[in-house]
């Protein structure tokens, strides 16, 4: 049986602590990754070559579907990720994006939106009827996006700010999550890793039956995802505090 794989993850903090939950599981039985990141589309090519064995994590049944070529097995259900609009005030009358059009002047009609859901927040624009309301979005690489969402929330300035969940913001709080009653940001996602083909007959059953069975959540990967990015704790050391729980999903 394998002692050793290579694991793959995109290149982000909310991937890179899913990945170290699931580095823990394995060298907790005796199998050694080597880590693999870069870009997703450079990822999907290695995976297409049989270069990868485990991915972590694919956002099924939509956002990675291309993933899923021939052979490439999915496993577990680790969390549910999802796209988002929130507003910047917990105390907030507007509980749907559906009441956003008759929100008053000291909303912003900017919506900072990061790059990866501008297609899902024009949808929204429409579904919603918010461009006709004087709505527009700016659309920024998403660090930048989120850098400044993070600043207007600690100007306490009212903002609409579409985010993906997991997120170390959510961790951090402050904002109210508005429903979508007309569902613009699709269904439900699933986080699963994606096993290359023969693997599966390749690891321990005990230990396949493990990663399936691991349950973690948008709350923990957000509180990971703030432990490393605000309170500079490493991968390793994030999955190890959530693991001795000592980090506390709010």
């Amino acid at each position: 049986m394998m002692n050793t794989l290579t694991l793959a993850y995109p290149d982000s903090t909310v991937h890179e602590a899913t990945a170290a939950a699931i580095i823990r599981v394995l060298e907790a039985n005796d199998v050694e990754p080597e880590i693999v990141t870069g870009p997703k589309d450079a990822l999907a090519a290695l995976l297409r070559k049989n270069e990868i064995d485990l991915y972590v994590a694919a956002w099924l049944p939509d956002e990675d579907a291309d993933l899923l070529t021939p052979g490439v097995t999915p496993l577990g259900d680790l969390f549910q990720p999802g796209a988002c609009c929130c507003i910047s005030a917990e105390d907030t009358p507007l509980s749907s994006i559906a009441d956003v059009v008759r929100a008053g002047p000291e909303l912003s009609r900017t919506i900072v939106t990061p790059q990866s859901l501008e297609a899902a927040m024009q949808k929204v624009l429409e579904t919603y009827g918010l461009a006709a309301a004087g709505f527009t979005l700016k659309v920024l690489p998403d660090e930048e996006a989120l850098a400044e969402l993070n600043a207007a929330l600690t100007r306490k300035d009212l903002v609409l700010m579409p985010l993906i969940q997991p997120c170390f913001l959510f961790h951090q709080g402050g904002f109210r999550i508005l429903s979508d009653p007309q569902g613009a940001f699709g269904p439900e996602q699933h986080a699963r890793m994606l096993l290359r083909p023969g693997l599966e007959t390749e690891l321990e059953q005990d230990l396949l039956d493990e990663l399936d069975e691991l349950m973690l959540s948008v709350k923990i990967i957000s509180a990971m995802d703030y432990a490393m990015r605000v309170d500079g704790m490493t991968a390793d050391e994030a999955a190890e505090a959530w693991q001795r729980g000592r980090l506390i999903p709010r």
